[in-house]
């Protein structure tokens, strides 16, 4: 389940907080609860994306991006990720989730968020492609800025965002469908 009221306690806060500017640093603290755990007693890694969530969108009220949406009757979608996970949260154990746009380019804007430990170690690190919809499909970051109130060219590209991007080109869509066990008694 969502979890409903973390976002409420969020928003209220990211709303007091001073107004960013995308490219700034959001930082949200949270806890884990026990409803957060998977089977081997540490943050479920699927949570750990639903938490990442509540970081991006207490960055967009603080950027004025959820401002912008409502009134331009835009969506927010995510169109890929890519995470990497290094240290256990475990229960009850508080850490700070740091979010950021970092740069973009004519469809995209490509998100970093980290999950820190109150020892100062990186729990997880996770980067986002993040695109906002109208119904005719996607809409361009430079229009998204512009209602934002805010201007400028995409800060450069860093490199390992530049390959994850070419990576991802040459990545196959549709993914190959696996062969059906039916197709293989057929085939012998």
């Amino acid at each position: 389940m969502f979890p409903f009221v973390r976002l409420v306690k969020d928003l209220v806060i990211a709303r007091r907080q001073p107004g960013i500017g995308l490219t700034d640093m959001h930082i949200s603290h949270h806890m884990v609860w026990p409803w957060d755990l998977d089977g081997f007693l540490e943050l479920n890694n699927g949570r750990a994306l639903t938490l990442y969530d509540l970081g991006r969108l207490g960055m967009g009220v603080r950027a004025g991006l959820m401002t912008a949406l409502t009134t331009e009757k835009w969506g927010l979608t995510m169109a890929g990720s890519s995470v990497r996970y290094r240290r256990r949260l475990r229960a009850f154990e508080r850490f700070e989730t740091r979010s950021r746009a970092v740069c973009w380019d004519d469809k995209f804007v490509y998100i970093e968020q980290s999950m820190w430990k109150t020892d100062g170690e990186c729990a997880s690190h996770v980067l986002y492609r993040a695109a906002v919809t109208d119904k005719n499909g996607i809409v361009s970051p430079d229009r998204v800025l512009e209602a934002m109130g805010q201007t400028g060219p995409s800060p450069e590209t860093p490199d390992w965002i530049a390959a994850w991007i070419k990576a991802e080109a040459l990545r196959p869509w549709p993914p190959m469908q696996e062969t059906t066990t039916t197709q293989l008694r057929a085939a012998a």
